[in-house]
């Protein structure tokens, strides 16, 4: 399972950096939710796919799960949306602004 999940994980990294490499502001803001979402199943694989019990000490348990790849990935959840929510809003600024969402314009690369 642990091999499947890292495929996905590759994937996911593969087509956000093929999205961050767009002209279009959307994408790129689309290719860092994928790259994100890559890292949190990159994380969570890498934390190892155990069935367990949970972390709380109880008598007859032998066998927990391990918490630190999901809080990890919970903290990493919350710095993604943060990160989008500021991307998603600079580049509507930034559209807006200069009624354009192409990077090539908005650098002053384009023939006229």
């Amino acid at each position: 399972m642990e091999i499947i999940m890292s495929i996905v994980a590759g994937i996911l990294f593969a087509a956000g950096i093929y999205n961050l490499l767009q002209k279009q502001l959307l994408r790129i803001v689309i290719g860092t939710v994928i790259l994100s979402n890559g890292a949190h199943l990159f994380i969570l694989t890498m934390g190892k796919l155990k069935r367990g019990a949970p972390p709380v000490l109880e008598t007859g348990i032998s066998e927990y799960t391990d918490p630190l790849p999901q809080a990890l990935i919970l903290t990493s959840i919350v710095i993604s949306f943060g990160l989008t929510s500021l991307l998603l809003v600079l580049s509507y600024r930034a559209a807006q602004e200069n009624n354009t969402d192409n990077m090539e314009k908005l650098r002053g690369n384009h023939d006229e």
